[in-house]
């Protein structure tokens, strides 16, 4: 089952490879044949893991889409805190239990702190996944860079910790967290300046499937006049997905930046659209 479950995710980290590099009008024809596969068994593979047809998954992955969020679906923070629709539940109906590094050990760098690290395979390629005894640290995708960059970039964000590689000691929230076990914790230890893990738990209240924009993050943690130092927090969020910078957008609808790359950040909102569309459809 396991084996199975990890093909499906890399075939799908192909395709969304092959819609990236052909365009948006590629047919399924053209891209089953991107990925040696019959159009029939693509799209079957394609729908059981997107919930949708590749052709309406491609029309997700447009601006048009961003657009059609951020005025459908755009949610302002205190409203979804509000409703109980926060970071404490409901990536893949999971709940998340996260604390702080303190300020003080934050400005050490790291000293003294283990950091265990290993590759997993995601929804959206081959993943880095970091953590330390008490949770998740950091999550990076390698679609747009070698794993030793990708392992370069989260490891100097703590120059000091000791690192060990450990996959094993990772798997269990490594799993639960991109969706191969249905149920489970996962633990997140939030390494961060006093405004970045402000700005971080703010994300984690934007519900799958909705969007905000940068100004709203900035007024939901008391700084709206700090849209740019916001935005820069933003980026140098290490827990990529479970912390979801990737559903902040600029107030035009543009995606603005992502720092494992944009295609991944649109393929991140196409994937958590369309299953908010697939829900509101079945009512579930």
């Amino acid at each position: 089952m396991q084996d199975t479950q990890n093909y499906h995710f890399q075939v799908m980290a192909r395709a969304i490879e092959a819609v990236d590099r052909l365009g948006l009008q590629a047919s399924l024809e053209d891209l089953a044949r991107e990925m040696d596969m019959s159009p029939a068994h693509f799209q079957r593979l394609f729908t059981a893991w997107t919930g949708v047809s590749p052709k309406r998954y491609q029309q997700y992955l447009t601006l048009g889409h961003a657009k059609a969020l951020l005025d459908a679906r755009f949610t302002t923070l205190d409203t979804a805190h509000a409703a109980g629709l926060s970071g404490t539940g409901r990536l893949h109906d999971l709940f998340l239990r996260w604390e702080a590094m303190s300020p003080g050990d934050y400005a050490k760098g790291g000293a003294g702190l283990v950091i265990y690290w290993g590759w997993f395979d995601s929804p959206f390629g081959r993943a880095l996944v970091m953590g330390t005894d008490k949770g998740i640290c950091g999550i990076g995708f390698g679609a747009e860079c070698s794993d030793e960059h990708a392992l370069q970039d989260l490891s100097s964000r703590w120059p000091k910790a000791r690192y060990v590689q450990a996959p094993e000691k990772l798997r269990a929230w490594a799993e639960a967290a991109f969706g191969l076990q249905q149920v489970g914790e996962v633990p997140l230890y939030l390494i961060g300046s006093p405004l970045q893990i402000k700005v971080w738990e703010a994300l984690m209240r934007i519900p799958s499937g909705h969007v905000t924009t940068y100004s709203e993050l900035a007024g939901a943690v008391g700084k709206p006049r700090a849209v740019r130092a916001v935005g820069t927090a933003v980026g140098r969020n290490p827990i990529s997905y479970l912390i979801p910078c990737h559903r902040a957008l600029r107030k035009t609808g543009a995606l603005g930046g992502y720092h494992w790359g944009l295609p991944v950040k649109r393929a991140l909102l196409a994937w958590e659209g369309a299953r908010a569309d697939q829900a509101a459809e079945t009512g579930a």
